[in-house]
């Protein structure tokens, strides 16, 4: 149930039975011949498929995020931590105004890992809220589904390429691309960063078939409705 197709009276109707809503996490960046907007995709969809059955509200997916490294590939955007993570406090303050208690944060982009340790401060300084962080693509059984189909999958390769992250028109290469070293990622300048992943797959092939994503995407529905439907603790 996307808050977009409800209006307050709704919302207030909604929590007079249940307190859980889901708010998504994505990020605007490079993904070689994908959207800018995978994860911001990506995670509002995995969040609202996960709901439907269960009526909870999913919250627009905050589209940007951390990802200082590709702002030398033109589209990609970034905020500072100390933003980004006011900016997520600021969120959570408001769905606790509202009268939400068990919230969902469903991330779609590894730099955003500041707001899963401020997701576990929120709920100590706010007893009565609890917050999760979880984030899909790197959860166990996903993983564990992704290493199945083929352990060369990272950014922007494949594991992220379903129907609903390609672009209309766009042709994308029939090649595996070799594995880039991820600890020398993390020490270069953005423009080195550029330099040294060049179209933006970080390894792996550029595509699969449709069914081979289709039965990924069922386990991470599965694994975040899971997340949603508990514990709690409270």
């Amino acid at each position: 149930m996307k808050i977009r197709d409800m209006h307050w009276q709704h919302v207030e109707e909604y929590l007079e039975n249940d307190d859980r809503c889901i708010l998504p996490l994505g990020s605007v960046e490079q993904h070689a011949f994908l959207s800018l907007a995978v994860d911001a995709i990506l995670s509002e969809r995995v969040a609202v498929d996960a709901a439907e059955p269960v009526g909870v509200p999913v919250f627009p997916a905050l589209p940007y995020g951390l990802a200082p490294y590709f702002q030398a590939y033109p589209g990609s955007m970034t905020l500072r931590v100390d933003t980004y993570v006011r900016v997520v406090r600021e969120l959570l303050d408001g769905l606790r105004r509202s009268g939400f208690r068990r919230v969902l944060i469903v991330n779609g982009h590894g730099g955003n890992a500041p707001a899963g340790a401020l997701a576990q401060e929120y709920s100590v300084d706010h007893p009565e809220m609890r917050v999760k962080f979880h984030s899909w693509w790197s959860a166990p059984r996903v993983a564990a589904e992704t290493q199945r189909i083929d352990p060369a999958g990272s950014h922007a390769s494949w594991s992220e390429n379903f129907p609903w992250t390609r672009l209309e028109g766009v042709t994308l290469p029939d090649h595996r691309k070799g594995a880039l070293d991820l600890d020398l990622l993390r020490v270069l300048d953005p423009a080195g960063v550029r330099e040294y992943v060049g179209d933006g797959n970080y390894g792996g092939e550029y595509q699969k078939d449709d069914a081979t994503m289709h039965g990924l995407w069922s386990v991470a529905v599965e694994e975040t409705r899971a997340m949603l439907d508990g514990p709690w603790g409270l």
